[in-house]
């Protein structure tokens, strides 16, 4: 049975319109490929809650939440800026989001502790952004993220400022966490290759609308659309 759905989902923004329909499997890791301008972001804006469809419901585990506000949501998202404050240490940031007031009690300090050393960053918590490398700025991110004890993750390119080397490591981080905590995994990439490493499943959007969906294995090797085809630069000849 599906964990998130995206049920007969409409958005307009001037002339250009969304529509899409989708079941994501729990614990899954999906990725979302296709070309600039096809909608990807724009279904995590709408999963999060900072768009609202005109029509259609979002389900996570058969709950409707599309009326519900982002904060209410059992969903976080990661953006590709880390939106870390650089007054902020790396445990107050972190700590943002388990009260944004960073009013925290004994339960959100043992949180943000489990959060940084599931992400690596044992030892640099006092330290301020600044000081720290790109990598560990992401792992800080990706740890308000995790704190939050949410179930479904959104990915929007998180990982693009970094290196190979740095960005292999990452999605290794994310891959592992989200076996250990169950969580569900959405990942925006404009590298399907890179996703491979660690989702499964795909969904191809083009022109707001989902084209092509399955083992992304199989849909890079064999794109059944000629968009796919282009979009990987194969011919279909």
């Amino acid at each position: 049975m599906a964990f998130l759905t995206l049920k007969n989902l409409r958005f307009r923004q001037g002339t250009w319109q969304f529509a899409i329909d989708a079941k994501i499997e729990r614990n899954s890791c999906t990725a979302i490929i296709g070309p600039s301008g096809a909608g990807k972001s724009t279904l995590l804006s709408l999963i999060a809650g900072f768009e609202r469809p005109e029509r259609g419901a979002i389900f996570v585990d058969a709950e409707d939440i599309t009326a519900l506000a982002p904060a209410l949501r059992p969903v976080t998202i990661l953006f590709q800026e880390n939106n870390l404050f650089a007054h902020l240490t790396l445990a107050r940031n972190i700590g943002l989001g388990r009260h944004p007031g960073l009013q925290l009690s004994a339960e959100d300090k043992t949180r943000i502790e489990e959060a940084v050393a599931a992400v690596g960053l044992d030892g640099l918590e006092d330290r301020l952004p600044e000081s720290v490398s790109g990598g560990e700025r992401q792992r800080a991110a990706l740890a308000r993220c995790l704190c939050q004890d949410r179930a479904v993750l959104l990915l929007d390119e998180p990982f693009n400022s970094l290196d190979p080397a740095l960005r292999h490591e990452m999605r290794s981080l994310v891959d592992r966490l989200r076996r250990e905590r169950c969580l569900t995994v959405l990942l925006v990439s404009h590298n399907p290759e890179e996703a491979a490493e660690i989702a499964d499943t795909a969904l191809f959007m083009h022109g707001g609308q989902i084209l092509e969906r399955g083992n992304l294995e199989e849909l890079l090797k064999r794109p059944r659309t000629s968009q796919l085809a282009h979009y990987l630069g194969q011919s279909r000849e």
